[in-house]
Order: structure tokens, then sequence, then C-alpha cells
């Protein structure tokens, strides 16, 4: 009672990807309130689950929604791209499947001291980790005009990050860019009315680059790609769900590049990167959310699992 609304994304078809297997063990990356990791342990009695999570109140949620669960789980405050380090603090040196949500939850949308969301008034924070870090706000008023346009451009895609970061210097020069709505009114205002988007608010864009920036999430994600396979046991399955389309590309671009068994110029007479294949694409396409799942969740809507079985 009293805890926030969680319905994990894509949560049936991640099961049915993972397949969870006896006795074996499944990481899930970013854990969060804990819905794709009880619905694993769920559906085979015997295997084992470690969640990993940078924000130290969802593992809290997600450790009393996996009590029943005893030592089956295995919650940690950290990052998931150190997930070797993690394994081997607990004596796991392969795993049968790793699991990374790299959505919001809802308990950091919908709390305005996290500072996620321009829908709610509150800190510029956006630190998953507010443990460490820089915040939103120190890098909203100390990044220069040429940093932020890149963040904006790079992170956001937004195509008025030039005039945006200008506005944000403007602003910030009268007083301090501490509040999520100042941040947001400062956006809509950059950016000509009749280019606003029609369907999201002018700020989105602006809101996710910060975020990304802020908890170097790009970075993160590559590392923790390259981590998470080497952790695979052979027959393992890597899958990930993305919301944006940077996280999708390097995604997608990192099973490609597992699968692909030369990377020589195709010009020459024979191989001499002597790459192997070690990867089976299980996701060709990926796998969207079902209307009936986006009615329920429209926070769902823009998901894309795409997963790959580790062959060597």
């Amino acid at each position: 009672m009293g805890e926030p609304l969680h319905r994990p994304v894509l949560c049936a078809e991640v099961v049915r990807i993972l397949s969870p297997q006896q006795a074996k063990v499944y990481v899930d990356g970013t854990v969060g309130l804990g819905g794709h990791a009880q619905a694993l342990l769920e559906m085979d009695p015997t295997i084992t689950v470690v969640g990993i999570d940078r924000d130290e109140e969802a593992l809290r949620i997600a450790a009393e929604r996996l009590s029943s669960f005893g030592e089956r789980v295995y919650l940690i405050h950290g990052n998931y791209s150190d997930i070797r380090g993690h394994l081997a603090s607990l004596g796991i040196e392969k795993i049968a499947g790793f699991l990374l949500d790299l959505g919001l939850s809802s308990l950091q949308l919908d709390s305005a001291a996290r500072g996620f969301s321009f829908r709610r008034d509150g800190p510029l924070d956006m630190r998953m980790d507010t443990s460490q870090g820089v915040t939103a706000a120190e890098l909203v008023n100390k990044a220069s005009e040429k940093e932020l346009t890149h963040i904006l451009r790079d992170y956001g895609e937004e195509r008025f990050a030039q005039r945006i970061a200008r506005a944000i210097l403007a602003a910030r020069a009268k007083s301090p860019i501490e509040r999520t709505e100042t941040l947001a009114e400062i956006v809509r205002g950059a950016i000509p009315k009749r280019f606003h988007p029609k369907r999201i608010d002018p700020a989105t864009r602006t809101f996710q680059a910060l975020r990304i920036a802020v908890n170097q999430e790009l970075l993160n994600l590559k590392e923790g790609l390259d981590a998470g396979f080497q952790a695979l046991e052979i027959g393992g399955v890597m899958a990930a769900i993305s919301f944006h389309s940077l996280e999708d590309r390097i995604i997608k671009q990192f099973f490609r590049y597992k699968a692909l068994p030369c990377t020589c110029p195709p010009d020459f007479p024979v191989c001499v990167c002597d790459k192997q294949v070690e990867a089976e694409i299980l996701t060709r396409k990926p796998i969207r959310p079902s209307a009936e799942e986006i009615a329920a969740n429209p926070r769902a809507r823009s998901a894309k699992l795409r997963a790959a079985l580790k062959v060597i």
C-alpha cells in the first residue's frame, strides 16, 4: 500500500526470451521495482536472480517485493556496467541470462523531488544514484553554451539545441536555474511555437538529454553490454529494452557485431580479422508492446525489446 504502481514492460516477452532454466543464475541489471525479477523467479522455483540498480529507493521497494523468495535473490546497489565485479563479489562466474530495462520507473517519474519530469515542479536533480554525481542543476548552470548545445543535440536529438542553450545562459545570468518547471518554461519559450511538437511537450527532448548526460547512460550501456556478454555462459541470453533511438541503435549495433562472421572489407580476398560469430540474434526486428499493453500502460508505447544468444 502506498508504493508506486509498477507495470514491468514487455514482461511476458522477457520471460519467454530468457526462458529460465533450472538452477541457473540470471541478472536483472536494472532491477528497479522488481517486476521482471519477480516474473522470472515465479517461472522457475530453482533459479537465482541478481538484481542491480543505482537507485537506492527502488532497491528498497524491490527488496520488499521479492522478500518471499529468500536466498534466491541478491540485490546490489551499483551500476550494471560493473556486473563482473558484482558477480565476483558473490562468487558467481557465469550467468544464463542478462536483462536491461533502460526506462525510468514510475517511482522516478512520479516523484517531483527526483527532478526527472517537467510535469511536476521539483529540484533539478535527475541523478539515478542520489548519493553521487553532478545534478542536472549543476550541469545547466555551469556548462558552456557549446557543451549544452552538444548535450541537447547529441543526446536529445533536439533541432533547436543552440537556441535552447542560449536561452539557458541568458536565464541563468539573472538567477540560477534550480527547478524543473523553470527549465521547462525556458525551453518552451526558446522553441518557436509553430515548431512545438503536437504529441509531446517541447521540453521532452531537453529533459531526456540532460538525464542521459547526468547519468552517463550511453557510456554505461556500451560498457554494460560488453561486460554482460562476457559474463554469459555459452547458450546464455542477453535481452535489452530501450525507449529511445540512441539506446536502441547501440543495442542493435552491438548484437549485429557479435553476430558477424567477419569484419574485413568486402574487397579482401581472404579473411584476416579472425572474427568469429559470437551470437545469434533472436529478434530480427524489435519486439514492441501490444495495443492492449499500451492502453494499460501508456509509458510502454516506445519500448523496444532486442535479444541475442551467446554461441561461443
